[in-house]
């Protein structure tokens, strides 16, 4: 199979975060089309995605999809038993290095011991019964006899290992090749199906769009239930409150919806993790770290939302059956706890960032400033293209994998969540007051 090697480049990661839900967002906005039809653009981009699986068959209801998921079976079978035998050319190689190295230690040592056994048996006997020296002969005389006897058995043993070994490794680099070309024959048969189906889409796509059946009307019950559901759906524009509130509101809005679409990047991600472990045999070193990071900054922006859509958890069993006044009174009196824990959050925030910014890896005018080090006239002055573009230029600190990101830009998310929740706590604090005042 071929090999995947992919890193994320750093600005795509970020650029990634702020295009795509920009783009995602317009689309979501787009009107919808008032007859369901297949998109060719949808297609296509299942093809891309998701045509190993034939999913772009499926997509167009075309039984022919089925067709991909065995080939793909098979790749991710061939995958594991070349991994199986991966392991086993790992193991058998091990042990014959091992044997090898036995033998090159051990055979000198007893050609060596064997040459001077005779030399000290001819000490031995001709030392003095009873004597230092007849002793000192008898302990050399043992040693050496001793020594040839462990080599030789280590000798014996390694030769058995390598007798054993060798047609092992023979047969697992066998069965590794074999099955690699298994896996590798069939991906470049999925391969061609795609590329025969790429021609094909446009054609599929209007073939599916002739055969799809009219709209059937909604009974008289679906059209009530339809109707019941948009009652009790509530948009989220509908917690907007009306003054400057709204603006606050409004921006917790605005960033929440914002951060719903990095879910959909974290499908992408994971995806192509999967596809590049189980297929290419590929993993990466940067996806689970690039979205657990992006959910813990997704966590911190959208808590304003929560606080917002009233979506947090709550125990309503005494709450909710009070009037709006006296669920403003009790919002006011506990909102003390709120402003604690949100400023808290806010504060260490802040020092966390700064923090980031200034640890002594960073090298670039923007750390020699978080230090101390400079001004903020001299780090303005002196700031040019280079502080952007040198790759030997560290701003802060750095995650201590090989994809080494820049950590400094999610501890200022901190404080942008941080101060997002507190604009949303002052924002409904004001409209708990403006209840209690005017009633409304």
């Amino acid at each position: 199979m071929p090999q995947i090697d992919f890193t994320l480049p750093h600005w795509a990661y970020w650029l990634g975060l702020i295009l795509f839900p920009l783009v995602a967002a317009a689309l979501a906005k787009r009107p919808k089309p008032t007859e369901r039809t297949y998109s060719l653009f949808l297609g296509y981009f299942i093809l891309i995605t998701g045509g190993i699986l034939g999913l772009h068959r499926l997509y167009l209801k075309s039984l022919v999809g089925l067709i991909y998921i065995p080939i793909f079976i098979c790749i991710l079978y061939a995958n594991s038993e070349g991994q199986t035998a991966r392991s086993a050319v790992s193991d058998m190689s091990n042990a014959v290095r091992q044997a090898e190295r036995t033998l090159d230690r051990e055979t000198p040592r007893v050609e060596t011991a064997e040459a001077d056994l005779p030399g000290l048996l001819q000490k031995q006997a001709d030392a003095e019964a009873g004597s230092l020296d007849k002793r000192r002969a008898d302990r050399d005389v043992k040693r050496a006899q001793k020594r040839i006897e462990q080599g030789r058995e280590r000798i014996e043993e390694a030769k058995a290992d390598l007798q054993t070994a060798r047609p092992a490794m023979e047969t697992a680099e066998s069965d590794l090749t074999f099955w690699r070309n298994f896996a590798k024959y069939a991906f470049w048969l999925i391969l061609a199906a795609m590329a025969v189906d790429a021609v094909l889409l446009p054609g599929l796509v209007r073939k599916a769009n002739a055969n799809l059946p009219p709209e059937r009307p909604l009974s008289e019950t679906e059209l009530k239930l339809k109707e019941l559901e948009d009652a009790e759906r509530k948009d989220d524009s509908s917690y907007v409150s009306r003054g400057w509130t709204g603006r606050i509101d409004r921006l917790s809005l605005f960033c929440g919806e914002f951060v719903s679409y990095w879910a959909v990047i974290a499908v992408i991600v994971y995806y192509f993790e999967v596809m590049s472990r189980y297929v290419f045999g590929s993993p990466t070193n940067w996806a689970h770290e690039a979205m657990y990071l992006m959910f813990g900054m997704q966590y911190l922006i959208a808590g304003s939302y929560a606080m917002l859509t009233e979506s947090h958890v709550r125990v309503d069993i005494f709450y909710a059956p009070l009037s709006p006044r006296r669920k403003a009174l009790v919002d006011l009196l506990t909102s003390v706890f709120f402003f604690i824990f949100a400023g808290t959050l806010l504060v260490t925030s802040w020092i966390f960032a700064f923090d980031a910014i200034a640890v002594p890896s960073g090298n670039g005018l923007l750390s020699d400033w978080a230090r101390g080090q400079i001004t903020t006239g001299e780090m303005l002055t002196n700031w040019d293209l280079l502080q952007w573009t040198d790759t030997n230029i560290r701003w802060g600190e750095i995650s201590f994998n090989e994809w080494e990101v820049p950590l400094w830009p999610m501890k200022w998310v901190m404080v942008i969540g941080g101060l997002l929740l507190v604009l949303q706590g002052i924002s409904k604090f004001a409209r708990d007051i403006r209840v209690l005042v005017r009633g409304a």
